[in-house]
C-alpha cells in the first residue's frame, strides 16, 4: 500500500503520526466557582435536592446540583482536624471529608499553594443520601458529633475516631481508623434498617492535563478497567464484583476498596456530565479509602490492588512492567533522572536489532535513490511501469521500500507506554536532576531541555541517509526538529529528557551503522578492483 503513495502522501501520513504521538495536549483548567452565604442547612439542602427524589440511585437525566462548599465556614463546619507533617485533613458536621491540604512543597499546584486534593464543589467523600426523602432533609439538617476533634498521626500512626449523628427514628455511626500514610478504615451502621448511598467524592483538580485522562474509574475481580473521563458521562452505570473506584486527575486520587462483592457501585453524571460515583450501603458496612498521591509504593503498602488505580490507558500492559523497572533503577541511583537515562539505555538495547535492520535498510535505499530518479525520468507519466521496475529494482538489490518503517513501527508501543509512565509517575515531582532541573514532572523552565532535544534531532536528522524525491517532503522534515522544540517546551522535563537521551543514542547508533556501511562499501569496492586486476 505505502509503496504506491506518492511523496506527498507519504509526507501526509508521517505528519499526522507525527503530530498524534507528539502534538496532542489540552491544559484543562477547572472553572472558577461562585461564592454564596448561604447557611450550612441551606447549602446541603441545595446540594441534595436531586439527590433525593425518589428510592432509587440519582437518575442520571437529572444531574447534580453544583454548589460550593466554600459557602461553608470552615470554623462553623469543621467538626475533625487530621494531620501530620504530610497532610491536614478535617471533616465537618456533616459527616464528610471536605479538605486535604498536602503540606509538601513538592506536590504544589500550578499557582505554587499546597495542593487541596478535595474540590470545592461536588459531592464529598463519606458523603451519606438516603433514599427517603424526609429522612434525608433531617439529615441535612442535624450535625454529627465527635469523640476526638483533633488527631495528630506524627505522635500516633493510627487512631480511630467515631462520629455520631442523632436523627428522630435513626441514629448514624461512622467509625474511621486514620493512617499515617494517608488512608482510612471505615466502619458505618445504622441504628435501623434505611436505604442509604456513600458517595466516592470527586476528583482532585491540581494539576493540569497533558495527554492524560481524569474521572471516574471501576476496577473490578476480573481484572477490567472501567473509565468514564470528564465530560463524557452519559448516564447511570453500575457494577458489583467490585475491587476498588477511584475519582482520580494526572497524579492524584480519591479511592475507596475493600466492597463485598455483592456491593452495587454506581456511576452518574453531575450537570457537566462529570461522573460521580457511589454505593449502595448496608445497615452495617466496612470498607477502605484513600486520598492522596498515586505513589506506587504507599498504594501497594496499603493494598496492592490499589496500585490498578495508576492509570496508563491502552498501553498498562507495558507501562506497569516498565516503571516497575524504572523504580527499580531508582532504587539502584536514588534519582530518578539518572534511572530515566538507564532505562532508555536498557530500551535502545532491547530495540537495538530493530533499529540496526531499519538503519541498514535506509542506507540501501538512499545508494538506490539516484537510480530510483533515472526510473522516474523514464518512466515519467506511467506510474505502473515505474511500479513495476522500482520493484524490480529492490529485489535485484535485497532493498526494501520499508524496511526503514516498519522496525519504528513496531516500536511504537514501547516508546508510548514509557510515554505513558513518565507522564503519570508522581514520582518524578519535585524529583531534581542536574543544576537546572528541580522538577521533572514539570517544563524546564530554562527551556535547556527542549533545545538539546531539538539540536540533537536535528543532528540525528542529518546523519540519517535520506531518499527524498520531492523538494517541498525534504524542506518539510527539516522543519520538524524545529516543530517538536516547540512542543516539547511545555513537556514534563522527565519526559523531555527521555527523548533527548534517545536521540543520542539513536545518534551513535547511526553512526556505528554508518560506519559499517562505509566500511562493507569499501571492501566491496577493493575486493572487485582485486578481482578485475586479477583478470588483467
Amino acid at each position: 500500500m505505502f509503496d504506491k503513495m506518492t511523496p506527498n502522501q507519504r509526507l501526509i501520513v508521517a505528519i499526522l503520526l507525527s503530530i498524534s504521538f507528539f502534538a496532542a495536549y489540552t491544559a484543562i483548567f477547572p472553572p472558577e466557582q461562585p461564592e454564596t452565604t448561604k447557611s450550612i442547612e441551606q447549602v446541603q439542602k441545595q446540594e441534595n435536592s436531586t439527590l433525593a427524589k425518589s428510592d432509587k440511585p440519582l437518575d442520571a437525566s437529572v444531574g447534580h446540583e453544583v454548589v460550593p462548599s466554600q459557602s461553608i465556614s470552615a470554623d462553623a463546619t469543621t467538626l475533625l482536624k487530621v494531620s501530620n507533617a504530610k497532610f491536614v485533613l478535617k471533616m465537618d458536621t456533616l459527616g464528610r471529608i471536605i479538605s486535604k491540604e498536602l503540606l509538601q512543597d513538592k506536590y504544589n499546584d500550578k499557582d505554587d499553594k499546597h495542593a487541596q486534593l478535595i474540590p470545592e464543589a461536588g459531592p464529598k467523600p463519606l458523603f451519606i443520601r438516603f433514599a427517603d426523602v424526609s429522612l434525608n432533609d433531617e439529615a441535612a439538617k442535624t450535625p454529627y458529633t465527635v469523640d476526638i476533634s483533633e488527631v495528630n498521626l506524627d505522635e500516633k500512626p493510627s487512631q480511630k475516631v467515631t462520629l455520631t449523628q442523632k436523627l428522630s427514628l435513626l441514629t448514624v455511626t461512622k467509625e474511621i481508623t486514620f493512617y499515617a500514610d494517608g488512608h482510612y478504615d471505615a466502619a458505618i451502621s445504622l441504628s435501623e434498617d434505611k436505604k442509604y448511598f456513600v458517595y466516592l467524592g470527586q476528583r482532585p483538580q491540581i494539576t493540569e492535563q497533558m495527554m492524560t485522562v481524569s474521572g471516574a474509574m471501576v476496577y473490578t475481580d476480573n481484572e477490567l478497567i472501567t473509565i468514564v473521563e470528564d465530560g463524557s458521562a452519559d448516564g447511570r452505570k453500575t457494577f458489583s464484583g467490585v475491587e476498588l473506584i477511584s475519582a482520580f486527575d494526572q497524579y492524584s486520587a480519591t479511592i475507596m476498596y475493600g466492597f463485598t462483592k455483592d456491593t452495587t457501585i454506581v456511576i452518574d453524571r453531575d450537570t457537566k456530565s462529570n461522573p460521580v460515583a457511589y454505593f449502595e450501603a448496608t445497615q452495617n458496612i466496612k470498607f477502605g479509602g484513600y486520598v492522596g498521591q498515586k505513589e506506587y509504593k504507599t498504594l501497594h503498602s496499603i493494598n496492592p490492588v490499589l496500585t490498578n488505580a495508576i492509570e496508563y490507558g491502552w498501553f498498562t500492559f507495558a507501562s506497569k512492567p516498565l516503571f516497575q523497572l524504572l523504580s527499580w533503577l531508582y532504587g539502584i541511583f536514588g534519582n530518578w533522572g539518572w534511572s530515566i537515562i538507564a532505562l532508555t539505555l536498557i530500551i535502545r538495547v532491547i530495540l537495538y536489532p530493530l533499529t540496526h535492520k531499519g538503519m541498514m535498510s535506509m542506507q540501501k535505499m538512499k545508494e538506490l535513490s539516484p537510480h530510483i530518479k533515472t526510473l522516474q525520468a523514464k518512466y515519467k507519466g506511467d506510474p505502473q511501469r515505474l511500479n513495476a521496475a522500482m520493484m524490480d529494482m529492490y529485489k535485484k538489490h535485497g532493498a526494501n521500500p520499508l524496511g526503514g518503517c516498519l522496525p519504528m513501527v513496531l516500536q511504537i508501543p514501547v516508546f508510548f507506554a514509557i510515554y505513558r509512565v513518565l507522564l503519570n509517575a508522581v514520582e518524578l515531582q519535585g524529583a531534581e536532576w542536574m543544576l537546572w532541573v528541580d522538577d521533572l514532572s514539570r517544563m524546564d523552565s530554562t527551556l535547556i531541555l527542549p533545545i538539546l532535544m531539538g539540536a540533537s534531532m536535528y543532528y540525528q536528522q542529518r546523519m540519517t541517509p535520506s531518499n527524498f524525491t520531492d523538494p517541498i517532503q525534504e524542506k518539510v522534515f527539516k522543519y520538524l526538529p524545529v516543530i517538536f522544540t516547540f512542543f516539547f517546551i511545555t513537556f514534563p522535563a522527565g519526559l523531555v529528557l527521555y527523548w533527548f537521551v534517545n536521540n543520542m543514542f539513536s545518534i551513535a547508533q547511526q553512526f556505528i551503522v554508518n560506519q559499517q556501511f562505509k566500511n562493507a562499501k569499501d571492501s566491496e569496492i577493493a575486493a572487485h578492483k582485486h578481482a578485475e586486476k586479477k583478470n588483467d
